[in-house]
């Protein structure tokens, strides 16, 4: 078995979802289910024995050691984290709890478990850590995309949070030896995105009717990694990785905010014309967001060349995809805008004027 933290939200429940399509192996998913964690994503294993959910917070040290005792799971790979720059920026207390504190419980209830394993059970065990590319800050347009030497710089109270995560993972390999990893990983995209993120807000508000909100002039460029491709990297990286590295990975698809946009407006166009005009005509330019990153790029040879692993996916295949699973689970999207997530909506966007 192995023990999955996050594992309802956007990232997590796609792992899921893709290890119990190519495993039997069992998966013990535990996850606080906040404002982002939905058990919808995971319907089809509502009776699939090998899928045991759990509700809780990885804070709760003593629960998660429980928990690991009974279960006896010979890795853990954690996902749980708070995750959006803007909702750090309006609240960053609960990314210091989660992303920090909630990190080092899990870490000192991993150490115990892992200290009284067998010897052969423990030399087996894995921790493996998801992180982000965030923590490494922002690029000139000239930059080299960042490798895994890339000094940490980061600029947000959530890529901030990640990082002292990220260290906190590495202090507990060279000084405790846990066996740990690290993925840094590039902005992700596909099924199950929580719609405050570009590109399932774009397909949502467009298909609504409502303005598509672009910050500043829309030139930050991200690097696109569509979530299927790195779900397997991270089954790469936890089968072979090299204990205490770092690896990261990335789509290869260095692309402006803004011409995403575009290309999710022409896309639906084609796939759900308006009676007139066109998606364009709904992009509305907003107010930059505090300490906006200009550019992510992530550079991922290390990954191909000691692990074989590159994506498969284009960010044209990838987004073909992604689009037709909206366009096909609007009922999906419709639950998951609750209350609550259009209350955090308006916050954000009531003071960015025009």
């Amino acid at each position: 078995m192995i023990f999955v933290t996050g594992g309802a939200g956007f990232i997590g429940s796609n792992f899921v979802l893709d290890w119990l399509a190519q495993s039997d192996e069992p998966v013990l998913n535990y996850d606080k289910l906040t404002y982002a964690g939905n058990l919808n994503n995971l319907k089809s294993l509502q009776n699939d024995v090998r899928h045991v959910f759990v509700r809780g917070d990885i804070c709760d040290q003593a629960g998660v050691l429980a928990l690991l005792q009974q279960h006896k799971p010979r890795a853990i790979v954690h996902f749980a984290a708070e995750s959006h720059v803007d909702r750090s920026i309006l609240g960053p207390g609960e990314f210091i709890q989660t992303n920090i504190n909630g990190t080092f419980s899990l870490l000192e209830a991993a150490r115990t478990y892992w200290g009284a394993l067998p010897d052969g059970e423990k030399a087996a065990f894995r921790f493996l850590h998801v992180s982000t590319d965030e923590v490494y800050g922002t690029l000139s347009p000239e930059d080299p995309p960042f490798s895994e030497t890339t000094p940490y710089a980061p600029n947000s109270p959530y890529s901030a949070s990640k990082a002292a995560s990220d260290h906190l993972v590495r202090s507990y390999h060279h000084t405790y030896g846990l066996p740990t990893l690290t993925t840094n990983c590039s902005n992700n995209y596909g099924p199950y995105h929580f719609p405050e993120k570009l590109i399932p807000l774009v397909i949502s508000n467009a298909l609504g009717g409502k303005p598509l909100p672009i910050y500043g002039d829309g030139q930050q460029v991200r690097d696109w990694l569509y979530v299927g491709d790195h779900c397997a990297a991270i089954r790469r990286v936890l089968a072979q990785g090299r204990l205490g590295e770092t690896y990261n990975v990335g789509g290869w698809n260095e692309m402006a905010n803004l011409d995403v946009v575009h290309t999710l407006c022409d896309m639906l166009d084609t796939l759900r014309p308006k009676a007139a005009g066109s998606y364009r005509d709904q992009i509305t330019y907003v107010k930059d967001r505090p300490g906006h990153d200009r550019r992510y790029a992530i550079d991922a040879r290390k990954l191909e060349r000691e692990l074989g692993w590159k994506p498969a996916e284009t960010f044209q295949s990838g987004i073909a995809k992604t689009v037709q699973w909206y366009l096909e689970n609007q009922a999906w999207v419709l639950d998951v805008q609750s209350g609550a997530y259009k209350t955090w909506l308006e916050t954000n966007y009531q003071n960015r004027e025009a």
